[in-house]
């Protein structure tokens, strides 16, 4: 495990904190704030402590060149703001002459924002050189940028090769809990599995398999399992062509002891539309002219009753269309028997992934589960079993 905040002397220190502040924007101004917010404590924390606090980000894509449109300067005061209101210095450039004279004027206590990493080629090549020119501005980094540790960039690998380094609280937070899902769980461990297609999700499939007791596999991923499995979907979404590998990833489960959970029943339509017709039949059972666009009643409550069993829950992706009713019904259902279990203490529940956020966020139980990552390709790169660089970087600094 990489050092903690609680392992740094910062007062009267430069400390650089990475965080992701790559925030949607609309009309020059910040629409959904959850990510600095998130970053927050840390950067208070430090604050408190004496440290002379210097926050870097990117944001966008600008290729290496200087683009206006994508200056971090208009999140100065969404910072401010999540921060209680704290004054905030804004360093027209990351690295160089004006990034010096700003963090060379904070006194302990203060904090500055740099301008976007990349704006320069270097953070994206992970150019020494340029990660020596931001380490030159700290004493200590900091990384709490979980979302983007799976990026191997000058900011989140490169400068943590040069000085003395620790997760922020939000790195901290995020890696003590998928940990606990999946590296040193309670038992048994169940995993949800969702999405339209079998073949984004192979490398996270064959790493779930030796670490969970049961993986119950949704969306149109499932419709490819079923025709693997012989049964026609109909006109349902289905990656025919992935047949042969959905059977070998059956094949596999059953030598690794992990049960696999498909749909016995489903929800179809013949359009995919809001409240259009549908009716629930048997898997064996769809129309030729219908679509699956949810999993059916009995296999969400078969779900349902195997998670009162178990004692970890990891979740990625929904199970059905969640976007538009009637087809949100299965997601909605189980999600909130997975957050009534988990205030009882009977259930450990991380999830993660864009989809799946926005499906917790739609069934009310955003904030009900153990732990929600909000960090996207980096939980999924995790959840496939890779090493992610920024993490790594943390750990060998040790």
């Amino acid at each position: 495990m990489a050092r903690t905040l609680d392992d740094l002397d910062v007062n009267g220190k430069r400390v650089l904190v990475r965080g992701d502040l790559n925030v949607p924007m609309q009309d020059g101004a910040v629409s959904d704030a959850t990510r600095i917010e998130r970053l927050a404590p840390t950067i208070r924390e430090l604050a408190e402590k004496g440290a002379k606090v210097v926050v870097m980000s990117h944001f966008g894509r600008p290729k290496g060149q200087r683009d206006e449109t994508m200056s971090l300067r208009p999140l100065v005061g969404s910072l401010s703001a999540a921060l209680g209101g704290r004054t905030i210095a804004f360093a027209e450039d990351c690295i160089g002459a004006k990034a010096d004279s700003v963090v060379s004027s904070l006194n302990p206590g203060d904090i500055a924002l740099l301008e976007n990493l990349r704006f320069h080629p270097g953070e994206e090549a992970n150019d020494p050189d340029f990660a020596r020119a931001l380490a030159a501005l700290g004493d200590f980094y900091v990384n709490d940028a979980f979302s983007a540790a799976h990026r191997a960039h000058a900011s989140t690998e490169g400068i943590a090769r040069i000085l003395y380094s620790a997760a922020g609280r939000l790195m901290q937070t995020e890696l003590e809990a998928l940990e606990s899902a999946l590296e040193a769980p309670e038992r048994p461990v169940a995993a949800i599995v969702g999405g339209a297609k079998v073949s984004t999700k192979l490398d996270l499939l064959g790493n779930l398999l030796a670490k969970v007791d049961v993986l119950a596999i949704g969306g149109a991923m499932a419709n490819t399992f079923l025709h693997a499995l012989g049964t026609d979907v109909g006109a349902s979404l289905c990656e025919t062509e992935m047949a042969d590998t959905a059977r070998e990833i059956l094949g596999r489960a059953d030598e690794a002891g992990c049960e696999i959970a498909l749909p016995s029943d489903a929800v179809v339509a013949r359009e995919f539309k809001a409240d259009a017709l549908n009716e629930t039949v048997p898997v064996t059972a769809v129309p030729s002219d219908m679509m699956i666009l949810d999993v059916g009643p009995a296999s969400a409550n078969a779900l349902a009753r195997r998670l009162r069993d178990c004692r970890t829950l990891v979740w990625n992706g929904p199970l059905g269309a969640f976007e538009i009713p009637p087809f949100d019904a299965a997601t909605n259902m189980v999600a909130r028997i997975a957050a009534d279990l988990t205030k009882d203490g009977s259930l450990k529940t991380v999830a993660g992934g864009g989809d799946t956020v926005a499906a917790l966020a739609h069934a009310g139980v955003l904030d009900e589960f153990s732990y929600v990552s909000t960090a996207g390709g980096a939980f999924l790169e995790w959840l496939e079993g890779r090493t992610l660089p920024g993490v790594a970087a943390l750990e060998d600094n040790t």
